[in-house]
């Protein structure tokens, strides 16, 4: 009983599939790297696949590997990475379909899986994975006759809507593949939210189907609820955790709960406002985040709580981001092995 419980709600999941599906014009696929950012790709792909996406996308094709031996035959599975050395026979024995980033990744396709399903990933100006326009303009006729299945590109700033960047991406894709009867892609979560000139054939949402930003509409999808171990009456000027960082100013009473930087709970959290739950009431941390502790003050309870909550819909992934520092995606697929998972839907 002193782990830490993840409660995933995986309807609050399809949910927020469905509704940026409803924003689209086109097919809505669905990224579920990194182990579905976190939370299993096996649940979250086969709760997606019930509520009706029919494309995923992971980032390597070891992960495609996974999903396919959950998702069984069917659904359609695109790695970002493409097709590196030694992933030949993992794309063609578990159907998966490479998006090809540069002329070695298409001349190893073409090589070793003729007829084999790709697409080609261009690079619109994030300088990160693609071909660049002069290197697809020399290619593009030949890819175009192996037959690819999709032509994407990646969004530097979309979670700016504002941001130039958009429209100067949005204008060379559109420059490097306009005319071409090929299905196209460039929108994840932010650009789905930039509007329908960016929607193109298939939509790929990644964080914003796990309650993340910059969806501000999306229901949260985890809970995390942290076991208090003990608690302690705190006199004024005594101080509590590493480096005495907080000293009491009244008498309090402290819970030690039982998670820390081991479980994603970055030490940079501490002194940001960051509190923990007792139902409805705020409990702040104090002091410094250890390895497998946090220290909570809950002198504002008039009883002592089994377990305090850190996630829910009111503090969100994006509030602990905020206050690490860093963005939700990190928050997410930083929770630690510890954590007892409970999965909802």
């Amino acid at each position: 009983m002193s782990t830490a419980k993840l409660t995933i709600n995986l309807d609050a999941l399809v949910t927020n599939w469905q509704n940026l599906n409803a924003m689209t014009n086109c097919e809505t696929a669905a990224v579920v790297k990194a182990n579905g950012y976190g939370l299993d790709a096996a649940r979250v792909a086969k709760a997606l696949a019930t509520g009706g996406a029919r494309n995923f996308f992971v980032a390597a094709a070891e992960e495609g590997v996974a999903l396919r031996r959950a998702l069984g035959p069917g659904p359609g599975i695109s790695v970002f990475s493409g097709h590196m050395e030694g992933d030949t026979r993992l794309l063609k024995e578990f159907q998966l379909a490479p998006m090809l980033n540069s002329l070695d990744q298409m001349l190893r396709h073409f090589e070793t899986l003729p007829g084999h399903t790709f697409g080609v990933q261009l690079d619109s100006g994030m300088n990160r994975l693609g071909m660049e326009p002069a290197e697809w303009a020399a290619v593009r006729d030949i890819a175009l006759g192996q037959k690819p299945v999709l032509l994407m590109s990646h969004l530097a700033c979309s979670d700016e809507p504002s941001h130039p960047m958009n429209a100067q991406q949005l204008q060379v894709f559109r420059e490097m593949t306009d005319g071409l009867e090929v299905p196209r892609s460039l929108a994840a979560t932010g650009g789905i939210l930039l509007g329908r000139d960016y929607h193109f054939d298939l939509c790929r949402p990644g964080v914003g189907l796990y309650g993340g930003a910059p969806y501000g509409d999306a229901l949260p999808v985890v809970q995390l609820d942290l076991p208090v171990i003990q608690t302690r009456d705190v006199e004024p000027g005594e101080s509590v955790g590493y480096g005495n960082t907080w000293v009491a100013q009244a008498p309090s009473r402290i819970a030690t709960v039982a998670a820390g930087y081991a479980d994603g709970l970055h030490r940079t959290m501490m002194n940001h406002g960051i509190d923990l739950f007792a139902g409805k009431t705020r409990c702040p941390v104090v002091g410094r985040i250890s390895m497998d502790l946090i220290t909570v003050d809950i002198t504002a309870l008039s009883e002592v709580p089994a377990s305090l909550t850190l996630l829910n819909e009111v503090q969100t992934v994006d509030h602990l981001a905020t206050a690490a520092d860093t963005i939700g995606y990190e928050i997410l697929t930083s929770m630690g092995h510890r954590y007892a998972r409970t999965y909802q839907g």
